[in-house]
């Protein structure tokens, strides 16, 4: 078995999607010699699949099934139905996320928090890895109990956003996009402590489960429907930062002279 074939089966089994072939053997060829072992190199893909924009041609192998949203679930009849499981799991990236428990003004400062690399615990002011540290945490789900710093859920429950609020009783709404570019709103059911501001980032990717169930059009998260499996696309979470900063201050303006 080739180089890019060891990788793609070594991916497969973390629950990421499937590399094409000619991607695979492009990250190789860029590799030095004396970092071509096998689990340099599944390394390197991993970490480079996961700050890559699953839309982007050519990144996934196309021979296989596309790992997308059922049709039944993009329908105009999606929104009227009570319930739709997922008929198959979907690795997906976050593209947009609110706290829907928080004031605009509120989002407000925690995104400028983020931009100024901070964050508060308590009435203490933290520094928070910079964007290009996201590589060093795999995202892996052994979080999903915590916090993005490994705190546990009990501790985290008390961390607040730039605010000082807690967010223990935060309720996130997502946007999440497959491979092909369509997305769909998701809701917390149950609260999972790895969503939130500052510990989700746009691009990082997911892992929807099979039987996760949609009601009208939008998918209701708890902790076991969810894995979720790291990275950011530098590029989406700078533009969502800016975009969404400017949206709000703009709604957060008009309602206080409305």
């Amino acid at each position: 078995m080739n180089h890019a074939l060891q990788i793609r089966s070594a991916l497969v089994s973390e629950q990421l999607p499937a590399p094409a072939q000619a991607w695979l053997q492009a990250l190789v060829a860029q590799q030095p010699p004396q970092q071509r072992t096998l689990p340099a190199l599944v390394a390197a893909a991993k970490a480079r699949l996961l700050s890559t924009d699953l839309t982007t041609p050519g990144l996934l192998d196309a021979s296989l099934p596309p790992p997308v949203f059922p049709r039944e679930l993009l329908s105009a009849s999606a929104v009227s139905a009570r319930e739709i499981r997922l008929s198959h799991d979907v690795v997906a990236q976050v593209v947009d996320l609110e706290n829907l428990s928080q004031s605009r003004w509120q989002q407000v400062q925690a995104l400028e928090a983020i931009e100024r690399g901070e964050q508060k615990r308590g009435r203490e002011i933290i520094r928070v890895p910079a964007a290009g540290d996201a590589e060093q945490d795999d995202g892996g789900d052994e979080t999903d109990a915590g916090d993005r710093n490994g705190r546990p859920a009990a501790q985290a429950a008390s961390t607040g956003t730039a605010t000082g609020t807690s967010d223990a009783n935060a309720t996130h709404r997502l946007v999440l996009q497959d491979a092909a570019g369509q997305t769909l709103f998701a809701l917390e059911l149950t609260r999972i402590y790895r969503i939130g501001i500052g510990r989700l980032r746009m691009g990082e990717k997911v892992l929807l489960k099979k039987g996760i169930v949609a009601a009208r059009g939008t998918l209701l998260l708890e902790p076991a429907s969810v894995k979720f499996l790291g990275g950011q696309v530098e590029s989406l979470h700078k533009t969502w930062v800016e975009g969404r900063l400017a949206r709000l201050r703009s709604e957060a303006t008009a309602a206080g002279s409305g």
